[in-house]
């Protein structure tokens, strides 16, 4: 394979034919990077499964109709360098490269310097390679396929997604000597969000998912009425009309709640995507193939955020998800069976060759 690097960091492998150096390439891959203490699968497998891919069928003599090329896409998880899904989002000139280069570290470090520094500071021009088609196998993450007993899931759309950083201003006051009905306690009011949240969730029937994921105090005293809270909201719908809804909803309670307790609250948008849809005709694709290997698929909402969310901005794109044990990701005790990574590598393989070849 002939390796290149994008000027973000994002690492090519393209695998050329003979006669087709001028063709669209099926791009496979997905990231490397995790989160802290993570899991080995989430990403890696994505990765690694391309590479198996193209070496099989390197091994079998295929002689593509096009290049085939696997990616690992620079940052996709965000936790050192903001914001999640860089590299692809670069990649689909989704931010300029220059910006995301200048972004600063959790460490305080530089993201260009730091590729600079490990040798992966690329020369060529993110979106270089212009894709004929985007497939990312990943694992599930979730746990609908190994609950349900399912192998395969094809995966149809992409959950949007609207994360703010939302602040409580109230006021700090001895915690034995004030009245509890004349507190304007911080805390208190944050938790009534929290479970606003949680209640708008549970109404929606599993369609809206919504976490409060960060929270601190100011003073962070143990005997003192909060005077600030400040916490993180992630909301996710793969319904862009619903993910407004709800946004809408609450930025009103938060109005009506800032105005009937006496406090002051303000909200800044962190991330905010749209959902997605994938590419029908490969997501039918997927679900041939699973059934000429004899397996059961079954479509899929990815409630998680992915490189192909921003790919499919400029190709089509689908995913293909193989099951998590209990569902657990982002934990050193991400688990999936080799048989399950074996099933969804094949039908990689297949959907490959399907859209590479002549037969």
């Amino acid at each position: 394979m002939e390796v290149e690097i994008d000027r973000i960091g994002n690492i090519f492998g393209i695998w050329y034919g003979t006669e087709n150096r001028n063709e669209a390439p099926i791009l496979l891959g997905s990231h490397i990077d995790t989160v802290i203490n993570a899991g080995m699968y989430d990403g890696c497998y994505g990765v690694l499964s391309g590479l198996e891919v193209i070496n099989t069928l390197q091994e079998k003599a295929f002689i593509p109709t096009r290049p085939i090329a696997v990616v690992a896409f620079t940052n996709e998880e965000g936790v050192r360098y903001q914001p999640d899904m860089m590299g692809s989002l670069v990649y689909v000139s989704g931010l300029s490269v220059d910006d995301a280069l200048k972004s600063v570290g959790t460490d305080g470090t530089l993201l260009g310097e730091e590729l600079e520094r490990i040798g992966y500071a690329g020369t060529k021009e993110p979106g270089f390679l212009k894709p004929h088609a985007y497939i990312e196998l990943h694992i599930e993450q979730g746990p609908i396929l190994d609950k349900m007993g399912i192998p395969i899931g094809a995966v149809e759309n992409l959950q949007g997604i609207s994360w703010q950083r939302i602040t409580i201003e109230g006021v700090a006051n001895h915690a034995g000597t004030t009245p509890t009905d004349m507190r304007r306690d911080a805390g208190l009011e944050a938790a009534r969000v929290i479970t606003y949240l949680r209640d708008r969730a549970d109404a929606s029937n599993g369609q809206t998912v919504a976490t409060v994921g960060t929270i601190s105090f100011k003073p962070n005293a143990v005997n003192v009425v909060p005077s600030s809270a400040t916490f993180t909201v992630d909301l996710r719908d793969p319904s862009e009309q619903r993910l407004q809804e709800e946004e809408q909803a609450l930025a009103k309670y938060l109005k009506e709640l800032a105005a009937s307790k006496e406090v002051q609250i303000k909200s800044e948008q962190l991330v905010r995507f749209n959902p997605v849809s994938f590419d029908e005709t490969i997501v039918k694709l997927i679900e041939q193939v699973v059934s000429k290997h004899g397996l059961q698929s079954r479509r899929m909402t990815s409630g998680a955020g992915h490189d192909a969310q921003m790919m499919a901005r400029i190709c089509p794109t689908a995913m293909i998800f193989v099951p998590s044990i209990d569902g657990i990701s982002h934990n050193p005790k991400e688990y999936t069976k080799d048989t399950d990574l074996v099933d969804g590598t094949n039908v990689l393989l297949d959907v490959v060759s399907t859209l590479a070849g002549n037969q």
